[in-house]
């Protein structure tokens, strides 16, 4: 249905398996594992969009490691964002303190961790070190395309494969910042309504071609 033959798919899983990503039991069924298992983990919560209460409090994240390699600090950089925090200046990342900031070990051993309270105004604060604007513009332009795109028979299974990884990994780079920060016309929770629906149209379309497929002689 992908143009991706049997021998390609077995090759991709054995990588898988002996990277670490993923697990399996030998009898052809397979689960992730390491960090494919953690980003779904974020990504459960990125699709629901589910926050904690918000009481002005701020994470904020110092970077005091030195002298560490420029992929070191890549990997670093890289766990921070994972873990929905800002940069405010080099090595100083914060975020609202509504939901916990989750961090490696390797990354937890580098940085220093304080709660703070913004003496300025928190939304503008945020609006510093998340790319708010950005991220609402793109959201509205993959909702108005979700609206557009016709699922209808297996030729739209990778259109609409490719269309759903996109919208997913665009809901992992919200940041979750609290509602009373945001601006009034944020449309986190409209792309998550059509992104449900999507989904759920899509995995029709993909049991159907299932069924197809295995009735072929």
């Amino acid at each position: 249905m992908f143009g991706i033959n049997e021998n390609r798919a077995r090759v991709a899983l054995s990588r898988l398996v002996a990277s670490g990503e993923v697990a399996t039991n030998g009898t052809g069924t397979y689960t992730l594992s390491g960090r494919l298992a953690a980003r779904a983990a974020r990504l459960s919560v990125s699709r629901t969009g589910l926050d904690g209460p918000f009481d002005g409090a701020w994470h904020v994240v110092v970077v005091t490691a030195t002298g560490d390699s420029p992929g070191t600090r890549r990997e670093r950089r890289a766990a921070l964002r994972a873990a929905r925090l800002g940069e405010l200046r080099d090595g100083t990342w914060l975020r609202p303190a509504n939901l916990e900031v989750a961090l490696d070990d390797a990354t937890s051993a580098a940085v220093t961790r304080f709660t703070a309270v913004p003496a300025g105004d928190p939304a503008a604060l945020a609006g510093r070190v998340f790319d708010l604007d950005g991220w609402a513009r793109r959201a509205r332009r993959l909702r108005d395309e979700l609206d557009d795109l016709e699922l209808v028979g297996p030729d739209a299974l990778a259109t609409g494969f490719e269309r759903d990884a996109e919208v997913l990994r665009h809901l992992q780079r919200d940041p979750l910042v609290p509602s009373e920060l945001l601006p009034g016309d944020w449309p986190g929770a409209a792309l998550r309504a059509r992104f449900d629906a999507f989904d759920a149209a899509y995995r029709d379309v993909l049991r159907a071609a299932h069924r197809s497929a295995g009735a072929r002689p």
